[in-house]
């Protein structure tokens, strides 16, 4: 069955950017010309789905807003003549066909991706995360490429140093072809040296839609939350689910330091800026004397 929908929990509070984030939400801070949750949806687009649900919350408004519509804008970029800047602020509003939820409250990302159950009904989905950024778009077209020809769910994977596992889920795989593994067991947050591997589950995901029943079944997990981690854990006990091992470029737009990563990555390859960026960035680094 071909994927046509997606799920992006955007709940979260931000409070890692805090005091940026007490009146805007995270997943609309800006990275270079776009906010950072714009990025995910283009993604989303080109790799074919055509249903968006972003689960969003209190605060979360300027989200909707940005996606719909503005025909105030619109009616005076026609005016001023500015027809690439016109066609660029209509086509946001066109990407697919995007909706919202609010979780009312906030008790984990398993929860908030329990909330798009009735949206998404008896159809596979992919879940991808508010502040993620894959830059090259490749990671969600390899996730159901490989749903598509084994009907299983899918968790992008990467590896991490083993001092950071105690900061993911962290999945024990048993590795049935290059870079795919069939999770033995996956772990919210296992405390130093209990880690089963070094495989991080990172913010892409393709589930069957019984992932929604075993989010019902799992009580609250680490920090009192239902965790999307444990929820997929009892998943694992009723079907195959494999791991895609991810090699490429991530940013978690939720880290300060990712967050500045991405931007100065985004604008080297913006372009408009990205030359007179690189410059910049040279002259930088000499009259710092970083190097």
């Amino acid at each position: 069955m071909r994927i046509r929908k997606a799920v992006i929990p955007a709940a979260g509070l931000g409070t890692r950017f805090l005091p940026a984030t007490k009146s805007q939400p995270k997943e609309m801070l800006p990275v270079v010309d776009k906010p950072a949750i714009q990025y995910v949806v283009e993604e989303a687009a080109r790799a074919g789905i055509t249903d968006i649900l972003i689960v969003t919350g209190r605060g979360k408004r300027t989200i909707e807003d940005h996606f719909d519509r503005s025909f105030e804008l619109e009616y005076y970029l026609e005016r001023k003549g500015e027809r690439e800047k016109l066609d660029e602020i209509r086509a946001i509003s066109e990407m697919a066909s995007i909706h919202y939820i609010r979780q009312g409250d906030p008790l984990g990302l398993g929860h908030a991706v329990l909330a798009a159950e009735a949206h998404v009904g008896e159809e596979p989905f992919a879940v991808l995360l508010g502040d993620d950024i894959i830059p090259d778009g490749s990671l969600l077209p390899r996730l159901l490429e490989l749903f598509e020809r084994d009907g299983r769910s899918v968790v992008a994977v990467e590896e991490v140093p083993a001092e950071e596992t105690h900061l993911y889920g962290i999945v024990e795989p048993e590795f049935v072809e290059e870079n795919l593994a069939r999770i033995v067991d996956i772990v919210e947050k296992p405390s130093p040296g209990k880690a089963p591997s070094n495989l991080a589950a990172i913010g892409r995901y393709v589930f069957t839609p019984e992932i929604f029943d075993c989010l019902k079944q799992v009580g609250p997990g680490a920090g009192g939350e239902i965790q999307l981690t444990d929820g997929i854990r009892l998943l694992t006990r009723r079907q195959t689910v494999y791991a895609y091992v991810y090699d490429g470029v991530r940013f978690d737009i939720g880290q300060k330091l990712d967050y500045l990563r991405a931007s100065v990555e985004l604008a080297l390859d913006h372009p408009e800026v990205g030359q007179d960026f690189a410059e910049f960035l040279r002259d930088l680094v000499l009259r710092r004397k970083i190097i």
